[in-house]
Order: structure tokens, then sequence, then C-alpha cells
């Protein structure tokens, strides 16, 4: 037979291999070549070690297996040099090779897929690239509360696994506040919504974490994440060992951390002379704050949030709610230290409207003045700030409640030493005009940022 009728018949051996199969699907076996998987290696680390192993017993035996070996090779490639000239054996035998290499592999891949394969679209390989992509993304540490924090992790997780997000726990209102009067135990809301935030593809886990009883004596206004993660920091012992242990229920991408694990309890002190008590209590004063603080003083930071800032490539403040949501954090005077000591890119994303209550009639520049005067010192070296002004039913309907778009003072905000990063990150709801941040391009717009000023 000639060897072009061998390499026909391979041909046909492969196709039907392949039967019912898409190009993609072909071009998926090529994917596994590519560097970094972790695969190929421990493939051919298991079939030397098979080998070394069947040699090392046979050596043990007695039974010379080289010599062997090597005489009954070299016998079988003098008949077949005799019988088949080398211009066409020599082919043959590299094609053989090849096919069964090439029908081996993908054997054993469809073997694993089979039982790893996730459910979805997505097939194994794709997950596996993901998956190293992502664990070689940058180490970010994220710190803020509220829902502007986890809008932004939402668009974070897609660029990198090495996302430490801190939270606050000096909320004391709603579902969180109940809990925390009630069993004693750290507010869990905003760490509720950052490890929903962060799952991996866990949507009905997600759901589940998210849903909020609307009937039964006691647990109207609960929600089902607040209610897990109290029972967890019961029976773990502290909110920390709850969170690590949710993590790994929803396959959480990153860690999620509180700023402390004291008591806090957030007090302001208004321009008219009122001093508030009480989270949830400085927002409904409606007066202009002043001065922030906490009880207890000092609280100390938790020892891995401190480790996560030390280790971190990039750090992000907000966005949220400036004096309910990102101060508290760093009212922790550890935290705020590290945050100032360290030497990596530092950035502060901007609010894109004023919040009654807090922050009426402030610019941008009086954002980052109260930051560094509640910290003591200047934490961020540049400032991400919307672009464009939101439509006119935005502004009617932001308006009736007191708020404004925050005003970019570019002259202030350099003063202040600090760079502006203009870009379009809002999204807003045709349906309510409200804005918020676009996960996906807060996110693009800070890595390039990033990318930038770490270069």
């Amino acid at each position: 037979m000639s060897s072009i009728s061998l390499f026909k018949r391979a041909l046909r051996t492969l196709q039907h291999e392949s039967k019912g199969r898409t190009p993609q699907r072909v071009n998926r076996w090529f994917k596994w070549l590519a560097p970094g998987l972790l695969v190929k290696r421990w493939l051919l680390i298991s079939a030397t070690g098979v080998l070394l192993t069947s040699l090392g017993v046979a050596i043990w035996a007695k039974l010379t297996p080289i010599f062997y070996l090597l005489d009954f090779t070299s016998n079988v490639l003098e008949m077949i040099a005799i019988i088949v000239p080398n211009y066409v054996s020599g082919p043959i035998a590299i094609l053989f090779g090849l096919v069964l290499i090439f029908w081996g592999q993908t054997r054993t891949v469809s073997s694993i897929t089979e039982v790893l394969k996730p459910e979805g679209d997505k097939e194994l390989i794709d997950v596996l690239m993901a998956h190293r992509r992502l664990n070689r993304g940058p180490k970010i540490v994220v710190v803020g509360g509220g829902t502007g924090l986890s809008t932004l992790l939402r668009g974070l997780k897609v660029y990198s696994a090495n996302i430490t997000a801190i939270v606050t726990v000096a909320d004391d209102g709603g579902s969180s506040g109940r809990l925390r009067q009630e069993f004693g135990v750290l507010p869990p809301g905003d760490i509720r919504n950052c490890l929903a935030a962060l799952a991996d593809q866990e949507k009905l886990l997600t759901e589940l974490f998210q849903y909020r009883f609307q009937a039964g004596n006691g647990l109207v206004g609960h929600s089902f994440g607040n209610l897990f993660l109290t029972a967890m920091s019961e029976i773990t012992g502290d909110l920390e060992r709850a969170i690590a242990a949710s993590s790994q229920v929803l396959a959480v991408r990153g860690r999620v951390l509180p700023a402390t694990l004291s008591d806090v309890c957030l007090w302001a002190e208004l321009e008219d002379g009122r001093r508030i008590d009480g989270e949830s209590n400085i927002t409904a004063a409606n007066g202009k704050i002043i001065k922030i603080g906490c009880t207890p003083e000092h609280p100390p930071a938790l020892p891995a949030v401190l480790k996560a800032i030390h280790e971190a490539d990039y750090i992000i403040i907000g966005p949220g709610s400036l004096y309910t949501s990102i101060i508290p954090n760093l009212l922790v005077p550890e935290i705020a230290d590290a945050i100032a000591k360290t030497s990596v890119p530092r950035i502060y994303v901007c609010n894109i409207m004023t919040q009654p209550g807090e922050t009426v009639g402030y610019s941008v520049a009086d954002h980052i003045r109260a930051i560094d005067e509640a910290c003591g010192q200047p934490l961020f070296d540049a400032v991400l700030v919307h672009r464009k002004v939101p439509s006119a039913q935005s502004l009617i309907n932001y308006a009736q409640v007191g708020s404004h778009p925050v005003f970019l003072d570019r002259d202030a905000v350099g003063k202040l030493g600090r760079r502006i990063v203009l870009s379009n990150v809002m999204d807003e709801d045709e349906d309510t005009n409200w804005v918020r941040h676009n996960p996906e391009r807060l996110a693009r717009v800070l890595l390039r940022w990033y990318s930038r000023a770490h270069s």
C-alpha cells in the first residue's frame, strides 16, 4: 500500500473521530497546547512515571529489559528496512504516531470534560484559560461600601481574581441594623452585596443570597444572605470566618473583608451645631457635615486587611456614599496609614451625583478635601470623574430630591495635587431616569489607567 493511500486512510480515521464536530470544536483541542495551562506537563510527567516504574520493576527482577528492548527494536527496524524502504516507512511511522497521539489526547480530554465540564455554554478549556488569566491579574484592593462598591466589583472580577474588597461595618439601618441590635453581630448587608457581586456565575445561589423575605413574623425585610451570614458568624465565631465560608458556597472570585471587627458607631457634627450618632441618622438629619468620627475612636484593623494593602498592586477608593460608605473605612487609622505609605497606583472614584444629607453642593474637590481631612493625609494620586451630564429628565428627577451632578472644579483639584481621569462611565435607566456607574466601563477605564500608571 502506498504512503498516499495510508495518508488518506489516516485522514478518514480523523474525520470519523471528529464527525459531527464543528471547526470551532477542532480548534478547541489546539487550545490545550497553549502555554500556562499546567495540563500538558502533568500528562507528560505521568507517562514518564509509568515508563520508569515499568523499567524499574523489570530491572529489579533481573530481566535486563533495556538490553532486550534495544535488541528487539533493532531487529524490528532491520526487518522493516528490508521490506519497506526508509523513505516510505519513516513518513508512515510519523503519520501513525501523530494519529495515535492526537487520538489519545482527544479521548483523554473528552473524558475529563465529561466529568468536569461546567454547566452552560463554556467549554472546559475556555474555563481553564480564563482561570489562569484571572489568577495572573493584578492584586486590587477596593475600599468602600454600599451599592457603589458592589457595582465596581461586578466589573473588576472580569479582569482579575486577586481582588480584596474592604467593606465598612458601620451600617445600622434596615435589615443589617436589626440584626446588629438583636444578635450583637456586625452588619452583614454591604458584605452580602459584595459577595454576591463577586460570585462566579452562581446565578441561583446569588439570587438566594439576595432574596428578601416579604412575609413571616420577624422575617419581613430581612435578606436570606444577611441571616445566613449572621448564623455563620455565630457558628464560626466571627464575621471574617463567616465570610470565608460563604465565599466557598458562592464560588467568590476574590475576597471580602470587614475593615474592622470592632462594633463601630459613626457620629457626625453638623454645621448647625448638632451631633448625630448612628450611620442611618446622619443622612436623615439632612444637615451639612463638618466633622465625622466613630466610636471607638481608634478601632483596630483586621490583620488580613493590612496584609492585602501591603501586597496590593492597585488601590481603588469608592465609589459610594462619601461619609457613610467610604470614610468609615478610613477612620480605622491603620488602614489609612497603610494606604498612605504604599507606592502603588491609587485612585478615587468620585460619585456622579451629590447625595442629600451628605454632599449637597459638593464639587469634586470638596469630596477630596473631606477624605483628606478625615484621614489627616492624602491617600490617592488621581480621581476618576464622569465626563457627560445626565439627561434633562434625570436632572429634573434628581433636583426634586435635592441632588445635582458633582461639579468638576479643575483648578481646585489640581491645587490638591490630584490628576483627573475623565471618562464616560455612567448608565442611565430609561424607565426611572436614575443614573449609576456602569460596571464594565468603569472597570475597563480603571484598569486602563492602572496600566499607564504602572508602566
